[in-house]
């Protein structure tokens, strides 16, 4: 029984998976042009972290550790730098034009039009005020 309904849920999953079309995907959007730009920071960012770690340790000399801070904190202002000018020559993104999306109408005996009470299925009474409700399920 056990082994039967692992089975299922087995071939349910894969499936799933495998049946899943790329049409029916979200279209992947575009990476921004500056994406390697903060690709780039972010390991000079790790580097640094890790260069004073290994200071902090011992295994590196003051010598070398300022030499080593100084070079990859000079990168990471020339990365920085091209990617503020990059980021603000970007046209900003427009607004979507679409009017925001109106939630719908609750069902029929859903609110009830005397006290204002909503509740997650139809009902016939309200169950805060006991009045009918109109078009409630009978």
């Amino acid at each position: 029984m056990i082994l039967a309904v692992a089975v299922a849920l087995t071939a349910g999953v894969l499936a799933f998976v495998f049946l899943v079309r790329p049409e029916d995907l979200p279209p992947e959007e575009a990476p921004p042009p500056w994406a390697h730009l903060e690709e780039r920071r972010d390991v000079l960012y790790d580097n640094l972290r890790d260069l004073n770690f290994e200071y902090g340790l011992g295994k590196l000399s003051d010598g070398d550790y300022a030499k080593a801070k100084a070079t990859l904190q000079a990168e990471l202002n020339k990365v920085n730098a091209e990617l503020e000018r990059m980021q603000a020559q970007a046209p900003s993104k427009p607004a979507k034009a679409a009017a925001p999306k109106q939630p719908p109408p609750p069902a029929a005996g859903t609110v009830c039009p005397h006290c204002g009470a909503k509740f997650d299925k139809p009902l016939k009474f309200c169950g805060e005020c006991g009045k009918p409700m109109a078009g409630g399920a009978a």
